[in-house]
């Protein structure tokens, strides 16, 4: 049976709803950032774009990078919006767009992170760099699927009873990344941990402004999480959504993580710009490999 047109939603010219993309925009290898300015901050290195297009926060290029052919999509900020993203990729490489059923013969994307992040611990500094072992769902958006089978419960049930977990908020979900990944893009420079995913910036990240949070010890509470060798290395607002839904949907994904600020000592990286280029450039040259 055909996906019904208020499920998958088509314009005019035949390309996915938001990000206005048709298959043949897209490579394979493909990189998120969060801010649209990034995009080009990363094609830059490029040495030739073939395709460049952008629907509201969502920018994207497609080009060479030393012969490897990338795509760039910004994805904008937060769960809703990879949700977004990654199943219209998919609906991309995965379902035919025409008669609106899915292939027979299904397509595995490499998604590649390049974000900027809070560090939760106090040995990993700004400027530092992060690999995310794991997403750690806070937000509540996984619950939306039948995520069951990616689930890794052992680690969150000792989250939940360190963290005493109110019963009021969606039950976190921890889901590891792809290891094929991470074997190429493992380093010597890189930190590791599982990275919490936020469903907002201030109250969900424990920033208190005016409003008083419901756990104003959340926080310290994850500094102080370890489950064997896993702790929670850092705290942002993608990296759950992207490995939860590239999980379900058969695509590999990595999240790296240029740290600008570390919450724990209350610092801030007095070269934001510069610490995001040196990631850019090691995320690029490890991307060759695939």
């Amino acid at each position: 049976m055909s996906i019904k047109a208020s499920e998958l939603i088509l314009n005019p010219d035949g390309s996915v709803y938001h990000l206005n993309l048709l298959p043949e925009h897209i490579a394979d290898n493909v990189i998120f950032v969060g801010d649209q300015d990034r995009v080009e901050r990363i094609t830059s290195h490029f040495e030739s774009i073939e395709f460049s297009i952008q629907k509201r926060e969502f920018k994207t290029q497609t080009g060479y990078y030393k012969g490897k052919r990338l795509t760039v999509i910004s994805t904008g900020i937060g769960p809703d919006n990879i949700d977004i993203v990654l199943n219209e990729l998919d609906a991309l490489v995965n379902i035919d767009l025409k008669n609106r059923q899915p292939k027979d013969v299904l397509k595995s994307l490499n998604i590649i992170r390049i974000g900027t992040s809070g560090s939760l611990q106090k040995d990993i500094p700004v400027d530092a760099f992060v690999l995310s072992t794991h997403g750690l769902d806070i937000n509540g958006m996984m619950h939306f699927y039948q995520s069951e089978s990616i689930a890794n419960k052992e680690i969150e049930d000792a989250f939940v009873n360190l963290t005493n977990w109110s019963s009021k908020k969606a039950r976190p979900i921890i889901v590891e990344n792809s290891p094929y990944l991470e074997s190429l893009f493992s380093d010597i420079s890189l930190h590791k941990g599982i990275t919490a995913t936020a469903g907002g910036f201030y109250g969900p990240q424990g920033r208190v402004l005016r409003l008083p949070l419901q756990d104003p010890e959340l926080n310290h509470k994850m500094d102080n999480f370890q489950y064997k060798d896993y702790r929670i290395a850092n705290l942002e607002m993608e990296t759950s959504a992207i490995y939860g839904l590239s999980k379900l949907l058969g695509h590999n994904a990595l999240s790296l993580n240029a740290i600008i600020a570390n919450r724990a000592n209350g610092t801030f990286s007095e070269d934001p710009r510069q610490t995001v280029k040196n990631l850019i450039v090691f995320a690029l040259d490890k991307m060759l490999q695939l």
